[in-house]
């Protein structure tokens, strides 16, 4: 079992940049791949980043490429979520996901935090 829980979320202008956390607890944490997805209203839950359960290999959606980085420290049970140069667009609920597989689908992911709340002002 592992608990995930968001933190970092907030209102920010475009351009700006926020750090969203996640922790996890459960002893098993390092071997699960973390994800991070998000959803905006009357929107359907979509991919953002995900990266394999040492760290060594990354994905991120193409609206995510370049502007955020995804990485984790598995001595805290933390994995961030750095966003830089924020648009009206990322505007959303974010979650951070685990799942045994790596993997930029949410079904494959098997724990889900409570989401954070990322608000870009124009």
């Amino acid at each position: 079992q592992v608990q995930l829980v968001e933190s970092g979320g907030g209102l920010v202008q475009t351009g700006g940049s926020l750090r969203l956390s996640c922790a996890a607890s459960g002893r098993t944490f390092i071997s699960y791949a973390m994800g991070w997805f998000r959803q905006a209203p009357g929107k359907e839950r979509e991919f953002v980043a995900a990266l394999t359960w040492l760290g060594g290999i990354t994905y991120y959606a193409d609206s995510a490429k370049g502007r955020f980085t995804i990485s984790r420290d598995n001595a805290k049970n933390t994995v961030y979520l750095q966003m830089n140069s924020l648009k009206s667009e990322d505007t959303a609920v974010y979650y951070c996901a685990a799942s045994r597989t790596s993997s930029t689908n949410y079904a494959a992911y098997d724990y889900w935090g409570q989401g954070t709340q990322v608000t870009v002002s124009s």
